[in-house]
């Protein structure tokens, strides 16, 4: 009996062991070699001082400034097109605008000037209806000069000026000088007539007046 009792135990103990066996973790091995190359490289790496860790912090605090900055950029140059385009088509409709302005002003100058020649056109009708029925000289002589006045008067009325020329000094910029008649000393180099008148038109010389001008007699050498 004491046999197999131990026996049957021995038999426990061994299945025992077994479940151990089974049940026992493998724990990883370190090798001692890896774990201080490990350390030696943890130990290289290099340390930053604290005036490397304040210059990384002002170099991305600057960073996100000139990021910052760049964007107000983009948008300033974004409202600057934005102007500009405005401007321009502004621009465009006042230069229109001016343009009709202009034209409507030539239109309305041309449009007096044609009003004021009609009544230059009415005294020569007049004029030709009185030399049917009276044809004296002195009826077609007023009707005539009537017609010269108005026409002047058509003239002044858009800021044409006659050019003064006799008795005057001869002005070359004026007169052309047609020919010259000799005259005395008091007269010399004045006009003594005109041919046909000239005319300005405000600071603008429409045409020079044709004029006979003045020359004094050379004095004799015994004189």
């Amino acid at each position: 009996m004491t046999w197999f009792k131990k026996k049957k135990m021995s038999e426990q103990d061994l299945e025992t062991e077994e479940i151990f066996e089974e049940n026992e973790v493998e724990t990883p091995f370190i090798d001692a070699e890896d774990e201080m190359n490990s350390k030696e490289e943890k130990s290289k790496e290099p340390v930053k001082s604290a005036r490397e860790l304040e210059l990384e912090k002002n170099l991305k605090a600057e960073t996100e400034r000139r990021e910052a900055a760049e964007g107000k950029l983009v948008g300033v140059q974004a409202k600057f097109e934005e102007v500009k385009t405005q401007m321009e088509r502004e621009t465009q409709e006042m230069r229109g605008r001016m343009q009709k302005t202009l034209e409507d002003r030539a239109k309305q100058n041309q449009f007096n000037f044609l009003t004021s020649l009609l009544p230059v056109l009415d005294n020569l009708n007049r004029a030709i209806a009185a030399s049917e029925t009276d044809a004296s000289f002195e009826h077609l002589l007023d009707g005539v000069k009537g017609t010269a006045r108005s026409f002047e008067q058509a003239l002044t009325s858009v800021g044409v000026e006659p050019i003064a020329s006799v008795g005057t000094d001869f002005n070359p910029e004026l007169h052309e000088a047609v020919d010259m008649v000799e005259t005395d000393s008091e007269n010399d180099g004045k006009i003594t007539a005109e041919y046909s008148s000239g005319y300005k038109f405000g600071e603008r010389l429409l045409r020079p007046a044709r004029v006979q001008v003045g020359k004094a007699l050379a004095q004799k050498a015994g004189e």
